[in-house]
């Protein structure tokens, strides 16, 4: 399950679904549970995004 969820195709797909989650759902859900989804889905997002530019730096050098 950790090779799977650590290929980068699958880092792309959270990060980039997470991330138009991220900034739809304070529009689309009203109140906090509209702002505590944004937030949670925004963190996934940041630690998909991170472990694609760890996973890039190491393929570099």
């Amino acid at each position: 399950m950790k090779a799977l969820l650590s290929s980068r195709p699958v880092l792309w797909f959270l990060f980039l679904f997470n991330a138009v989650v991220a900034a739809a759902a304070p529009f689309v859900v009203n109140g906090a549970q509209g702002i505590a989804t944004g937030v949670g889905m925004g963190v996934i997002s940041l630690g998909a995004g991170s472990a694609l530019m760890r996973r890039r730096k190491v393929d570099v050098a």
